[in-house]
């Protein structure tokens, strides 16, 4: 039988329809701010709540008013699916909401489903995982710039309708075989962190050695100028930096490593800034960040002519006569360089802690000479190469396992694989 999905493929002899044909669909409210008559604060589901793979996360809960009424409307219960409405990074994923959240609402960044008399929610949160994972929400969604899946366009996405039993047949199987792979990616990502943690211990040996033989001096000492960049309303989508203009976000310099590929490009309409251009061998350091993140810093090591800093990211020039970009970003990656930015960090929320030119550029460095500098690197190198071929292989091995588990779910919700017989 040929089916409307977007595979393509022969099915088994399940009827097909819209999402509107398992359960009803809902957008939430606008965010508001002020409270009116008998309207009251109460917590409401946003779409930093609804993470990849179906996770859903209820940490940093936020409120806003509600009338009785939209309380009612905008309630939230066991067996519901939320689906994020839009934004470039998370529209169209899903999850399953598996308790009752009394006294919950939800936000216009979110649609609801809620699934008809005898319909699995869980069976259409799979299937809006596979959709998503193919691309087809990104199709269907028909990008041009902000990208929405509105209520209307999400209740006439096309599917299959097994039955109830068939559908629990087959969520039952996904939630055994997906829970295997999600504990195996686990003890792999563990493994990862016990690498990560065992090559930190090689740098901090060296660095510390390094410490105690030569005198101490301040980073501004080291540095022939700062700069910083500027953050436009740009476009959510990355550009390259050479034939496209674009910001750098601030993760662009995460955990020591540049990573050109976080930024957003820059509309034609705005002009750009050269001056905030970064250059080959700058030390790039986050200003703005997580209290984990912030002060983070790494070396450019590529040519990118239309790549702009944000003003959440300093570039570093360093006088190369007296310290390497290279052991400087090292050295602001130990563990006492690390102490001494996060207990100079600010700020309200532990999610964006702040650090100034003036707290980054009077850290102390203990830096020898270029040549024992030239000699530390070499080694490290040489001690870091075995460490990061296992991280990179037991990265691929996590993909492999994430590949793995889409395709199951893809399988199982299409009927690719016979998981009803006998149902």
């Amino acid at each position: 039988m040929s089916t409307p999905l977007p595979w393509g493929d022969t099915q088994p002899p399940w009827t097909f329809g819209q999402v509107k044909h398992q359960g009803s669909v809902t957008l939430g409210k606008m965010l508001q701010t002020k409270g009116a008559g008998q309207d009251a604060l109460a917590p409401y589901m946003r779409a930093a709540n609804v993470q990849p793979d179906g996770v859903l996360s209820l940490d940093g809960v936020k409120e806003m008013w509600f009338s009785p009424r939209e309380l009612k409307d905008l309630s939230l219960q066991q067996g519901d699916v939320v689906v994020v409405e839009g934004g470039q990074g998370g529209f169209g994923r899903a999850a399953y909401v598996g308790e009752d959240l009394e006294g919950w609402g939800f936000q216009n960044s979110i649609n609801r489903i809620r699934p008809n008399a005898g319909n699995d929610g869980r069976f259409l949160t799979y299937y809006l995982i596979a959709l998503r994972a193919t691309g087809y929400i990104r199709r269907y969604c028909n990008i041009v710039s902000m990208p929405h899946l509105t209520a209307e366009k999400l209740a006439a996405i096309p599917l299959p309708l097994p039955s109830g039993h068939e559908q629990r047949a087959i969520t039952g199987y996904l939630d055994r075989e997906t829970a295997e792979i999600d504990s195996l990616i686990s003890a792999q990502e563990r493994f990862i962190g016990l690498l990560q943690e065992r090559r930190q211990a090689v740098v901090e040996h060296e660095l510390s050695e390094v410490a105690a033989a030569v005198p101490g001096t301040r980073l501004k000492h080291l540095v022939r100028s700062v700069r910083q960049g500027w953050s436009p309303q740009c476009f959510p989508w990355p550009g390259d930096g050479v034939q496209t203009w674009a910001v750098l976000k601030a993760g662009a310099a995460n955990r020591g490593l540049f990573r050109p590929e976080e930024n957003k490009v820059l509309p034609e309409d705005l002009e750009p800034r050269p001056s905030t251009v970064v250059r080959r061998g700058d030390l790039v350091v986050s200003r703005a960040n997580t209290r984990d993140l912030v002060g983070s810093a790494a070396v450019v090591c590529g040519d990118y002519p239309r790549l702009m800093l944000s003003d959440k990211l300093y570039a570093l020039a360093l006088d190369e006569s007296k310290a390497l970009p290279r052991y400087v970003a090292h050295l602001m990656a130990s563990r006492r360089i690390r102490g001494l930015i996060e207990v100079a960090a600010s700020g309200a929320s532990s999610s964006m802690q702040n650090i100034s030119r003036d707290q980054i550029v009077n850290l102390p460095m203990h830096v020898p000479e270029l040549a024992e500098q030239r000699r530390i690197l070499e080694r490290l190198d040489r001690e870091a190469t075995n460490f990061d071929t296992l991280i990179a292989k037991t990265q691929r091995h996590i993909e492999l396992a994430r590949e793995r588990r889409r395709a199951l779910i893809t399988a199982a919700v299409t009927g690719q694989i016979d998981i009803t017989k006998g149902v």
